[in-house]
């Protein structure tokens, strides 16, 4: 498959898009799909995704409507492009590494990679080797358990989790670590939403959100904040063109114009095929990267002084009272934020903010939405608690058509979190995990990524485990994160496809390839089905449906068992090959250990599945206190000296996380090319900087130090003023691993202050 090859860089640009989906939506994932495999297997796995008893769609975790209501073809454009992306008929095999170096597949881009095909044998990498060669499962699997009994103590082993692994791996996955010795658990959620949990646990006892799709659709008012649905998880457009057509109203929240929040083309209704489709937005708050957490103080300083004017009408008293604490001290603390200060943080208007506060008097029922924009930055944490404030002050949660909603991006990343995969859950999980097992885990707090990055670049930790994921290319600091990789004694990936992962190796190297989603799973002759966690806590199962890309593939449940038992031997006795042979012993063992899924496999046998509960839905708050906590959030902004800018990582919308379909960002007129810098065309100006000129991008820190990505060109693009934006991960080397959000250690990803030197170098 070395034929295929990298598109040429020659960009391109055209007007950005002013409507999400339609027909192009369309015609752009049946030709992506048909690329990669047969009309036959196109057909199988669209008719089959995100049907109650077919595959879940791996893209994103947006839930599905209830069965009965779902449209034949319940997927997006994304959606069908991941899905065939891994169904795909490319293969991979020992040929191609035979003819292809590691240094020579480490210089490829990460498209290539990617478009190699499918991973069908066990490869490795020996010491001082330059190729990777054929192994068997037995060999591969004994090698990764001796290095791993020769460590001088587990928690010199990490064990990372991508959000696609099915609930039965993660649990299998978390137990074999924690039988072990280690809690060194990180995973993908380390560095996007984070943020998220460490706001709600703290605020309202759950890490998860309180809404239901129901919910979205009943709403008076949606904030879609920091977020671009229309890429990024664009179902959610069928679900607010719902909302509007109910009667609510959206007010999306961003620096950068996004075409799914300006008009949505449903291409599964007739008026998404030839009419103008549904406009989303009733408001557009252009903000500055960073501005989030003013905007709500304002909004929270404007409702108070409502309050004051008219004594019981605009807060929700009897919420406060009862469910809540904190509120006399946050109320004296809002009411200090100067206006000053709000519009040189947010770059908008203060009659802009007036409007938004007039639709929340005029809305009783009322969701704020957010992702990335959000949680990647210093303040992430008290940006989202100030979201939580807002809600409580008019009793938004708790009960229909209102609540918090952070929108995940992995299918299963949810999930992996309820199974366990968390370097520090609660001693209540732990003791529950021991009690099943027989054994006590360990209770010292683990390593999360970025700590993980930093243990094994200072050689505390010596081997990695990545199942699932593209961990070199999700993580900050490439320079830094590519040398701890290559400082372990041995790196391994279970993995579908090649990426570059596989080409930053530790002394010894695995690449373990398994099944994907959409591949049937047989063991000892019966078919096995796994199961998943939305955004919304529903959890249902998903069946492969094609057979799998070779005979060589083990699933992530088969690999793990396997590893465990060579591992462990029979200390602690676990049955790893109950749970091989039969993924509903795996969920027996979960009912007693989860709390939500007790008789989780008659439960899951329902077709679509069950709602896990959330007890701040029905206004109990599992904090110290027992009650939703209002909180004091100090206003925080980045300084961006003069000549600056700053600057947030995003994906385009031919991108799925770290792996780009095509060099393309259809919706904001970016063709041929990814090492392109958008900026205001005003902010240009003022740095002397025309259309196409060649950059180099150079963040600064407050240590003095500097990062440089080489090469971008700049595209006039309507990014807020002071505001830039560039993709990841070519942007990832601009991030260093010490720059995290406060509380939650994820990445500030979205607050990058750089400024724009002219091109170091051609090329």
């Amino acid at each position: 498959m070395s034929s295929i090859e990298d598109p040429i860089d020659d960009l391109s640009v055209t007007p950005p898009k002013t409507y999400a989906a339609g027909v192009p939506a369309v015609t752009h994932a049946l030709r992506y799909s048909l690329e990669q495999t047969s009309v036959k297997r196109t057909a199988l796995t669209l008719l089959n995704i995100n049907q109650a008893k077919g595959i879940d769609c791996p893209g994103c975790a947006w839930p599905e409507p209830k069965p009965g209501q779902r449209h034949m073809n319940e997927y997006c454009e994304n959606g069908a492009k991941h899905i065939n992306d891994e169904a795909t008929s490319r293969r991979v095999t020992r040929e191609f590494f035979a003819e292809h170096s590691i240094a020579e597949l480490d210089g490829k881009s990460d498209y290539w990679l990617n478009q190699q095909g499918r991973l069908t044998e066990p490869m490795v990498k020996r010491p001082g080797a330059t190729h990777y060669e054929p192994i068997d499962w037995d060999e591969a699997l004994g090698l990764l358990a001796d290095e791993l009994k020769a460590l001088a103590s587990p928690d010199e082993a990490l064990f990372y989790v991508s959000g696609r692994l099915s609930n039965e791996a993660a649990f299998l996955l978390q137990l074999f670590a924690r039988a072990y010795g280690t809690n060194n658990l990180p995973d993908c959620s380390n560095m996007c939403h984070e943020s998220s949990g460490s706001a709600l646990n703290e605020t309202l006892g759950t890490g998860k959100g309180t809404v239901s799709l129901d919910d979205i659709h009943s709403a008076d008012l949606v904030f879609v904040v920091g977020q671009n649905p229309g890429t990024n998880h664009p179902r959610m457009l069928s679900a607010l063109e719902e909302t509007k057509r109910n009667g609510g109203k959206v007010v999306a929240v961003n620096t950068l114009p996004e075409a799914g929040l300006m008009r949505f083309k449903n291409p599964q209704v007739p008026r998404g095929i030839v009419g103008r489709g549904t406009a989303i937005a009733d408001q557009f708050l252009h903000i500055r990267a960073g501005g989030d957490l003013a905007l709500f103080q304002a909004l929270n300083r404007l409702l108070l002084e409502a309050e004051d004017a008219a004594p019981g009408t605009v807060l929700d008293h009897e919420f406060i009272e009862a469910h809540s604490t904190g509120f006399a001290e946050f109320s004296e603390h809002v009411r200090q934020v100067t206006w000053e200060h709000v519009l040189d943080a947010t770059g908008l208007t203060r009659e802009e903010i007036e409007e938004v506060h007039q639709r929340v008097l005029a809305s009783k029922n009322i969701i704020v939405c957010w992702a990335m924009g959000l949680t990647q930055h210093k303040h992430g944490v008290p940006s989202i608690r100030e979201v939580v404030n807002f809600q409580m002050l008019r009793g938004n949660i708790g009960r229909p058509g209102a609540g918090v909603c952070p929108v995940r991006g992995h299918s299963n990343v949810q999930g992996d979190r309820t199974m366990g995969v968390w370097e520090r859950m609660p001693q209540a999980f732990l003791d529950a995990l021991g009690t099943e097992f027989g054994f006590t885990p360990p209770t010292k707090h683990g390593l999360d990524a970025v700590n993980g990055i930093r243990a094994m670049y200072e050689g505390q930790a010596k081997f990695f485990l990545g199942v699932a994921g593209n961990f070199v290319r999700a993580t900050p600091d490439s320079a830094v994160t590519e040398q701890a990789m290559r400082g372990c004694r041995l790196t391994a990936h279970v993995s579908t496809k090649l990426n570059r992962s596989h080409t930053v190796c530790g002394d010894i190297a695995l690449i373990l390839p398994t099944l994907g989603r959409s591949d049937k799973d047989f063991q000892n002759g019966v078919e096995q089905f796994i199961t998943v966690e939305d955004s919304m806590s529903d959890v249902h199962a998903s069946r492969g449906k094609l057979p799998p890309a070779s005979p060589h593939l083990l699933s992530e449940v088969a690999i793990i068992s396997r590893l465990a038992s060579l591992t462990l031997g029979d200390m602690p006795a676990l049955p790893w090959k109950d749970f091989e042979a039969d993924y509903g012993t795996i969920r027996d063992r979960i009912s007693r250990v989860v709390p939500g899924f007790e008789n989780f496999n008659e439960k899951v046998s329902v077709p679509g599945g069950f709602n896990l509960p959330n007890p701040a839905r029905s206004r109990t708050f599992r904090t110290p206190s027992g009650k939703a906590v209002f909180t004091r959030n100090d206003f925080t902004m980045p300084h961006v000296p003069e000549g600056h800018l700053l600057l947030q990582t995003l994906r385009s919308h031919d991108q799925w996380n770290t792996i780009w379909y095509a060099p393309n960002d259809r919706y904001r007129g970016i063709h041929d090319a990814r090492r392109v810098v958008m900026v205001n065309p005003a902010d240009l100006k003022d740095l002397g900087i025309a259309d196409r000129d060649m950059v180099d991008l150079v963040s600064i820190w407050t240590d003095g130090s500097e990062r440089r990505a080489e090469n971008f060109r700049v595209v006039p693009y309507p990014a807020s003023r002071g505001s830039a934006a560039a993709y990841y991960p070519e942007t990832n080397v601009l991030v260093p691993l010490d720059s995290v959000a406060d509380i939650s250690n994820c990445p500030t990803s979205k607050g990058v202050v750089v400024r724009l030197e002219p091109a170091s170098s051609a090329g």
